[in-house]
């Protein structure tokens, strides 16, 4: 009787454990070798610039870009920049962080996502706590807009004022990088040449913004879709343009139905993977 109690005692155990032990992610190097936070920790604060891919609706992700930010903190100065914030709003941004108006007054100034609240939200409040700048990175959408619809030349309409929310002009742009093929193919033949040039515009403005607003000893932590910096290009590659002695970080963030073992497709996406169960809730 004794036997048979502790062979189910250790049978239960060992089910306790194996619940314990499904990981909600795992983290993998760009070779698909696993690496633990530590590790990524230690290694990120070695670098100028973090851009930090997530998925906009992913919990994981919004997770652990707070608690990275904190754990950097530890280690070195830091300063904050983000798509979700568009350079127009930055004045808005600046007296939210001054205790200048509210939280309220910033969502009524300000052009907020919608999951700002829940997703954006305490990583402005942690940056406010810490007194750290936080950049509006982002084009003004109505001027993205206007390159999608009619190319970069539409840009040269736009007042000096308009012109110093984007990227300088003429900007830089390579139809050959990997994520402009792709977005096009994705399209399945229906998109125009100026999709990509939209989102170039983006990536161009967000790096300048980055740029202009580095701070020697500090490190730059950049959120945004993943889809602007995997595979080194987008935002990375403008970086690297103007300054290629820049030690820059990326992170992607992707989804898998199995995450014990990297897939090939996301191999190589980032210097850090964030691999999430594709069961995982979505914010929205």
């Amino acid at each position: 009787m004794k036997k048979l109690l502790l062979v189910l005692v250790l049978l239960l155990s060992g089910t306790f454990l194996f619940a314990q032990q499904k990981p909600a992610y795992v983290l993998y190097d760009a070779n698909g070798k696993k690496v633990s936070y530590k590790k990524m920790i230690k290694l990120l604060a070695k670098k100028d610039v973090l851009l930090f891919g997530e998925f906009h609706n992913n919990p994981i992700s919004h997770w652990l870009e707070l608690a990275v930010a904190k754990d950097l903190k530890e280690k070195k100065e830091i300063v904050f920049g983000a798509e979700m914030f568009e350079a127009d709003n930055q004045q808005q941004l600046n007296d939210y962080l001054a205790g200048k108006i509210t939280a309220k007054g910033l969502d009524s100034s300000a052009r907020l996502w919608n999951n700002y609240k829940t997703d954006y939200a305490p990583i402005v409040n942690f940056a406010k706590e810490i007194k750290a700048p936080f950049i509006a990175t982002n084009i003004p959408r109505r001027y993205a807009s206007l390159v999608s619809k009619k190319g970069f030349e539409s840009l040269d309409t736009l007042s000096a004022q308009e012109k110093s929310w984007i990227a300088p002009l003429p900007m830089d742009y390579d139809s050959t990088l990997p994520g402009y093929v792709n977005m096009l193919k994705m399209m399945g033949g229906h998109g125009s040449a100026n999709m990509p040039k939209a989102q170039a515009s983006k990536d161009a403005t967000m790096a300048y913004f980055i740029l202009q607003n580095l701070k020697p000893g500090a490190l730059f932590i950049h959120y945004n879709g993943s889809y602007h910096s995997d595979n080194f290009d987008g935002i990375n590659w403008y970086l690297k343009r103007k300054r290629p002695e820049l030690n820059i970080a990326t992170i992607s963030t992707v989804s898998q139905k199995n995450i014990k073992e990297l897939l090939a497709e996301n191999k190589g996406k980032a210097d850090f993977i964030i691999c999430v169960d594709e069961d995982m809730t979505n914010t929205y």
